[in-house]
């Protein structure tokens, strides 16, 4: 069996179009060692050939179904583990979307992955190119249920700015690994938001890297995680020039038991990353018992000439103060709770900046509150 050993810095880490790199996972990999792998056995097979998802966009003009040997695909970073060399190595064919130079797009562009029972793992990979000087928001929308291997590709060229939303609004029995790789140009800009709500298990990892100076990511995440249900995010934002920005603010609830939520946030500054100027955040809120949420935040800092770099993380249970408080107001119990949530996500949900899915959220944590209530009762 091959013996990997773990790299000493984030820098040093394994990247590879070759599946044949990386072992299958034992579950004491770091980068696999929250996951339930019981759960997606079938995801370390040596290529899988299930039925794609159905795939439709709201612009279709700007959509195109390439084979996999476009030139365009393949030039952000390779996959950097098991899974996502897989959904590499077994798309036959990839999807392309391209927001033009010089272009702003008033209306956000929607992507929609339907499943429909879907059995079988499947890969899908797409790229979505925004060219220089183009102003977009493009959402790309997961629903029904799949067992899917996806890989993503985000371009942000100069002067671009992109807003990209992947939601994960999945049936209760899918499965899905999401491998979004980013890489943001000179004076680009880039908000990258994940919105994790259905699923069985839903793992998304997110790694982004700066070609030129100026460049500004901000990394939001929201989840509400149900009982038996796994929601891991796993981010690295690598600082390799300098005077670039990142922020990254996650937030999550879990009620239930065995819900199970996981937040990996490394950030790496690099010895030629001057001025970098970065700040990661996790909050999760415990709703009930028998819910556990993992946070561990990483900052690796290779240059002493920075602008600012820190993180902070907590997880904490349901405030009784605060449920005082408002309760001695004259605030049913109900609607304090309520009130005491949304006031959680609140600032998040702010940053967004794209109404279609701040009311999708809202409206969904809405949903989950009438869930935690009854367990409440």
């Amino acid at each position: 069996m091959t013996t990997i050993q773990p790299a000493a810095s984030r820098a040093e880490r394994l990247l590879s179009f070759n599946l044949g790199d990386f072992p299958v996972p034992q579950g004491t990999e770091e980068e696999w060692r929250f996951t339930p792998l019981e759960r997606m056995e079938d995801f370390f097979a040596d290529e899988v050939s299930g039925e794609l998802p159905a795939i439709s966009a709201s612009e279709p003009s700007l959509l195109e179904k390439v084979t996999h040997d476009d030139d365009r695909l393949g030039r952000i970073m390779p996959p950097e583990d098991r899974v996502a060399a897989l959904a590499w190595n077994s798309s036959k064919d990839a999807y392309v979307l391209t927001l033009p130079k010089d272009t702003k797009l008033e209306r956000e562009v929607v992507v929609t992955i339907n499943g429909s029972g879907l059995k079988d793992v499947s890969a899908l990979h797409l790229l979505i190119d925004a060219q220089p000087f183009s102003e977009a928001t493009v959402v790309v929308n997961h629903v029904g249920s799949a067992r899917l291997a996806e890989g993503i590709e985000i371009d942000v060229e100069s002067g671009a700015h992109l807003t990209f939303v992947t939601i994960q609004d999945w049936d209760d029995d899918a499965v899905h690994t999401s491998s979004n790789r980013a890489h943001v140009a000179r004076d680009g800009n880039l908000k990258h938001i994940v919105v994790s709500l259905g699923g069985d298990l839903v793992r998304t990892t997110t790694s982004v890297d700066f070609g030129g100076e100026n460049g500004e990511v901000n990394l939001l995440g929201a989840y509400f995680v149900d009982a038996g249900q796994h929601i891991e995010n796993r981010l690295l934002v690598d600082h390799n020039q300098p005077n670039c920005k990142s922020n990254a603010t996650y937030k999550g609830a879990l009620q239930g038991d065995d819900a199970h939520s996981v937040w990996i946030g490394d950030v790496l500054i690099q010895p030629n990353a001057e001025g970098t100027d970065t700040y990661e955040l996790n909050r999760n809120l415990v709703l009930t018992e028998g819910a556990r949420a993992d946070s561990v935040p990483n900052l690796e800092i290779e240059t002493g000439e920075i602008e600012g770099a820190g993180h902070a993380s907590a997880t904490g249970r349901f405030d009784d103060e605060q449920l005082f408080y408002l309760r001695s107001r004259g605030i049913p119990e109900d609607q304090a709770r309520r009130l005491v949530v949304r006031g959680f996500f609140a600032e998040l949900i702010n940053q967004i900046g794209v109404e279609s899915v701040q009311s999708k959220l809202m409206e969904s944590i809405e949903k989950e509150l009438d869930i935690v209530l009854e367990l409440a009762e």
